[in-house]
């Protein structure tokens, strides 16, 4: 959890640096920009990004008051909607990115040699393959 908490204050403290969002709108837009054309609903996004819901609607507010998201009809639901990144939110997320890889390479660099940070993405991997015995 350390390691974890050091990790995200030095990723929030370079994006800020750089003018740039906050973290928490980097994983929205990537989750919105991996489901395409159809976009997301909000509470698929809220389960995906771990957030309670009041967190999500604030976040999916800001973001669109920025003109990265749009929300667009439910296809499967005429009553709700989901969520599509803007071409505005795709470009921003790449801007964030270079940020955040870097800021990871850097912490990675320091404290690991290669045969570990080799390691750590094969350990990663099982974890974030679904399991049905979970």
């Amino acid at each position: 959890m350390r390691a974890s908490e050091r990790t995200l204050s030095v990723v929030e403290n370079a994006l800020r640096e750089a003018g740039l969002p906050e973290l928490s709108w980097y994983d929205a837009l990537l989750e919105i920009e991996k489901a395409g054309t159809e976009g997301i609903r909000p509470y698929e996004l809220r389960e995906r990004l771990l957030l309670p819901q009041y967190g999500t609607s604030r976040l999916l507010s800001k973001i669109e008051d920025a003109g990265f998201i749009k929300r667009i009809p439910c296809a499967k639901d005429g009553r709700g909607h989901a969520v599509q990144i803007t071409k505005a939110g795709q470009d921003m997320r790449a801007q964030m990115w270079p940020v955040y890889a870097q800021c990871l390479k850097v912490m990675i660099e320091q404290t690991m040699t290669p045969a570990q940070a080799d390691q750590l993405c094969d350990l990663a991997t099982l974890i974030q393959r679904p399991s049905d015995t979970v």
